[in-house]
C-alpha cells in the first residue's frame, strides 16, 4: 500500500499520540508526503502553536483563515489553518444570527463561562467545524487533523456521543448528531495513532484505539512509530577493538565508558524492538516506521526527509495488511 492510498480511505484523518512523540512533526511531514505525490491537504491544527509553520520555513502561528505553506511540483500543496474550541463557538453563534451576543461574550470574556454551562459543546462545535470545512472546501482532497495530545483527542472524540444523548432537541443535538455521523462514517473520518517505541507511549497507544473504537466508534486507519532508531552492528565492537582498528591509543576509563555506551544504545534497541512488536500483536493495523532525526528542531530539510521516509515505510511489504 502507498502513502497516498492508505490516507484516502477517509476525508478527514485525525493524529493523535501521547505529548512528546512528534505528533506534530510527523502529521507535517505526511502532508508534505502527499502533497509531493499530488494531493492537496489541509492541515488543521488545534491548540495556536507554531510547530506545523515552522517545519515548512515559515515564522509564526497559523490564524482562522489559513494560509498555503508549500507547493510542490506533482500539483499538489499544502495548506494550514488554526481551528480553536473559542472561535468555534463565535462563528456558530454568528451563524445562528447571535453575532452581537457573541461580540459582547468576548468583549466581557465571558466565552469560557458559556461555552462551560454545557459540558462537550467546545468539543461538538470544534468538529463540527472540522465537518463544514470538509464538506465545503471541495478543492481538498483530505484533511490532516493535529489533534491534542492523546487524554485531550479521546475526550474531543467521544464527547459528541455523549451530547447527543444527553442533549433532547435543539441546534445543539442536532450538531452533535451530524459529528456523530461524520465520526462513525469510515469514507469521511479515521485516526491515525502516533506513538515511539517505548512501553508508556505504546502502552498508552494501545488503550486508546480500544477507546477511539468502541467509544467514537472511529475507524483506525494507521499506527506511525516514530524515532526508530535501526539496530547497529557496530555497537558490538569492543571499544578497545574499535580504538584499535583506527589507530587510536583511548585510556582505559574512557574505553570503558565508550562500552557503557555502546550497551546502554544496544539495550535501547532490544526494547524498542520489543515495543513494535508488541504493536504490531495487539494491533492488527499497518505500522510505518519513521527514523529518529538528530535535530533540536523540525524545518524544511528535516521535514524533506521524514516525508521521503513515510512514503518509503507505506510501501514496505505488509504494511498494507
Amino acid at each position: 500500500m502507498d502513502l497516498r492510498n492508505l490516507a484516502a480511505q477517509a476525508r478527514v484523518t485525525f493524529l493523535l499520540g501521547k505529548g512528546g512523540v512528534g505528533k506534530t512533526t510527523v502529521t507535517a511531514a505526511m502532508a508534505r508526503a502527499l502533497a509531493d505525490e499530488g494531493s492537496r491537504v489541509l492541515v488543521i491544527e488545534l491548540e495556536g502553536r507554531p510547530e506545523v509553520g515552522r517545519a515548512f520555513g515559515l515564522d509564526g502561528e497559523l490564524d482562522y483563515a489559513g494560509r498555503r505553506l508549500y507547493e510542490a511540483q506533482s500539483g499538489g500543496f499544502v495548506a494550514a489553518r488554526r481551528v480553536t474550541p473559542d472561535e468555534a463557538l463565535l462563528e456558530y453563534l454568528d451563524d445562528h444570527s447571535l453575532g452581537r451576543l457573541s461580540r459582547r461574550l468576548l468583549s466581557a470574556g465571558m466565552v469560557d463561562v458559556v461555552a462551560g454551562a454545557i459540558p462537550g459543546i467546545r468539543e461538538v462545535l470544534l468538529l463540527g467545524k472540522i465537518k463544514q470545512i470538509a464538506n465545503e472546501e471541495s478543492e481538498l482532497d483530505l484533511i490532516l487533523v493535529d489533534a491534542p495530545a492523546t487524554g485531550h483527542a479521546v475526550t474531543l472524540l467521544t464527547s459528541p456521543a455523549g451530547v447527543s444523548a444527553a442533549a433532547r432537541g435543539g441546534p445543539v443535538r442536532s450538531q452533535a448528531d451530524q459529528v456523530v455521523e461524520m465520526l462513525e462514517d469510515p469514507a469521511r473520518a479515521a485516526v491515525i495513532l502516533v506513538t515511539i517505541p517505548e512501553e508508556l507511549p505504546v502502552t498508552e497507544t494501545v488503550e486508546a484505539a480500544f477507546r477511539i473504537e468502541d467509544e467514537a466508534g472511529l475507524a483506525l486507519a494507521a499506527v506511525i512509530a516514530n524515532r526508530v532508531e535501526p539496530p547497529r552492528h557496530s555497537l558490538e565492537v569492543p571499544a578497545a577493538v574499535a580504538a584499535s582498528e583506527l589507530g587510536v591509543e583511548l585510556h582505559a576509563a574512557t574505553l570503558a565508558t565508550l562500552d557503557e555506551a555502546a550497551r546502554f544504545q544496544r539495550a535501547r534497541e532490544v526494547e524498542a524492538a520489543r515495543q513494535l512488536e508488541r504493536l504490531r500483536t495487539e494491533l492488527p493495523l499497518p505500522i510505518l516506521v519513521l527514523p529518529r532525526v538528530a535535530t533540536a528542531a523540525v524545518g524544511p530539510a528535516e521535514l524533506d526527509l521524514l516525508a521521503a521516509a513515510l512514503r518509503h515505510a507505506a510501501e514496505q511489504p505488509g504494511v498494507g495488511r
